[in-house]
């Protein structure tokens, strides 16, 4: 690997610990480190002993629930859209409505909780996203206007929102450095989601939809758009998408009893130390060692041996220094120290360019997939209905195009390390792969290609997220990495809420079914869009591959 010229956050070493002990980290990996960053290597050097213990695994797991209850959310709202249509009678061109919503929710929690997991810690923010989507998904299904089901649906996406930025930050503050291709394996979880929500979908939604259903030439009207008596779509006819909305909020509420109730998850250290709680990071490590059955290997006195060299303090100032004058500072200056701390985004040229890629990356693949996951479930329905495949076929389509994406996920954490290809040429193609299969999907239309075609997007799809969700929180350091990422996903999910507003623009009044050439305008849209992921994802720095995090 190349020499590092970037930031002091990033001057350690690339090469795994040498020592068993934490507290015995080699002097030549301390030098030119602020105080913060050297105890960041002695912690990163006691989470390396422990290996992958019990305690990891735990911690792993719980964060790819984490994954999956984001993309449950997503994929179900693609499939609940025709039959909502149906049953509440909005008009087609509002039926980004949904998306809309959502993507706002989640814009909006991305960014709030990417700044709290930095300031009040990682365990109240874990718990909370999951109990707060639950509540609202519970509600979800017994909504009984459109108006209504907009609003619950943005608090959904304001829980679900912060799920990953969150995920990313703890997993890799808890998991050893040799087993960071396991941050791209999260991303397993989302293809599992969608299957899981799609089999669900398909166990409920045929079987308990009006009938002749959206995609049959003559479905039955909206009650609220006829006249009384006349034949139409009740609630009653029409509970399939209600189960639904009431199965997710059941996993969703389950995913939260785990988290807060059954496992006891410790603060982060990297944050304790931050905040010049060195005492309560002591005990964190001490407590991962226990579940793990192995003795720690750092103690206070390894701390404080490092305040006694002097050139350990006399760049402090960059890291720890706002982190340890929050205790005595006043509520102004406390402000004013956050708001600092945010510049070590911008902090040099190298820094800079990387945020910056970083961030046009995730409105590109937010992007495209968002307007995948709205409108591609739709489209299949439609061109489905046109060769004469009954809806119940379809719903069970969904399941097959989804489930290879478990394997796209697989394939992108073993290109993880691999430095032929590695985390930034895995990108590059896994984009133009899936922008390119949207616009092949629009030329065609016949059974085998509906469905190849759309298991090669989320294939692609499912590996290039993996890579660039599992690769984002290691770039920047600890202090803000939370914020890093949730503002990343911030900008993501923000221009997640323009690209249905885009599209809708694209379906006339009578809706999609009746809609013509828009469906290729739609995808021609997403597939553009995707591309630009190759071309951000090629400029990225290499040195920002790979180091040790602090």
């Amino acid at each position: 690997m190349e020499k590092d010229t970037m930031d002091p956050a990033f001057k350690a070493s690339d090469q795994a610990p040498r020592t068993e002990a934490a507290g015995n980290a080699l002097p030549e990996e301390m030098e030119g480190l602020t105080l913060y960053e050297k105890k960041c290597v002695l912690i990163n050097h006691e989470i390396d002993s422990n290996g992958m213990g019990r305690y990891q695994w735990y911690i792993w797991g719980l964060c790819g629930f984490g994954y999956m209850l984001d993309l449950l959310w997503a994929q179900a709202f693609g499939l609940v859209l025709s039959p909502l249509e149906q049953e509440l009678g909005f008009p087609g061109n509002k039926s980004g409505n949904i998306s809309v919503a959502f993507s706002s929710g989640l814009t909006a929690g991305a960014f709030v909780w990417g700044v709290l997991v930095d300031i009040v810690g990682r365990r109240w923010a874990f718990n909370l996203t999951c109990l707060i989507s639950a509540a609202f998904g519970l509600g979800l299904g017994g909504c009984n206007s459109y108006n209504a089901f907009l609003v619950v649906t943005a608090f959904v996406g304001f829980g679900i929102g912060g799920n990953i930025p969150i995920d990313t930050t703890i997993c890799l503050e808890f998991i050893p450095q040799n087993r960071r291709f396991l941050l791209a394996l999260l991303s397993i979880f989302q293809p599992i989601g969608v299957v899981v929500t799609s089999a669900i979908a398909y166990g409920f939604i045929p079987k308990f939809s009006c009938s002749p259903n959206f995609s049959e030439a003559n479905s039955l009207p909206a009650c609220s758009t006829v006249a009384a008596g006349t034949a139409c779509c009740t609630r009653a006819s029409n509970m399939g998408w209600r189960y639904l909305m009431f199965t997710l909020g059941a996993v969703t509420l389950g995913v939260f009893i785990l988290r807060f109730g059954v496992f006891n998850f410790q603060e982060s250290p990297k944050f304790l130390v931050y905040r010049g709680h060195d005492d309560k990071a002591i005990a964190v490590l001490q407590h991962i060692a226990k579940v793990n059955k192995r003795a720690c290997g750092v103690s206070k006195a390894d701390f404080e041996a490092l305040t006694t060299e002097e050139h350990s303090l006399t760049s402090a100032s960059e890291l720890l220094g706002a982190g340890k004058a929050q205790t005595q500072a006043s509520v102004r200056e406390k402000i004013s120290i956050e708001f600092a701390r945010y510049g070590l985004l911008f902090k040099g040229w190298q820094m800079t360019r990387l945020t910056i890629l970083i961030w046009l990356t995730y409105i590109c693949d937010f992007w495209g997939f968002t307007l995948a996951g709205t409108y591609l479930p739709t489209v299949l329905a439609i061109k489905n209905g046109a060769i004469s495949l009954s809806l119940k076929f379809t719903y069970r389509s969904y399941i097959a195009i989804y489930a290879p994406g478990i394997v796209g996920v697989v394939l992108g954490a073993l290109m993880y390390g691999v430095p032929q290809v590695g985390r930034k040429w895995t990108m590059v193609i896994s984009s133009g792969l899936m922008g390119a299969s949207i616009f092949i999907f629009s030329a065609v239309n016949d059974e085998a290609s509906n469905i190849g075609l759309n298991v090669m997007e989320y294939f692609f799809q499912s590996m290039f997220n993996a890579v660039l969700y599992g690769w984002t929180p290691e770039v920047f350091p600890a202090p803000i990495r939370g914020t890093a990422c949730g503002v990343a996903s911030f900008w993501g999910r923000l221009f997640g809420i323009i690209a249905p507003l885009t599209a809708q623009s694209l379906v006339p009044n009578a809706g999609l079914k009746g809609s013509g050439g828009a469906i290729n305008h739609i995808l021609y849209l997403a597939g553009g869009i995707t591309l630009g992921c190759v071309i951000t994802t090629s400029l990225l720095p290499n040195k920002a591959l790979g180091r040790q995090s602090m």
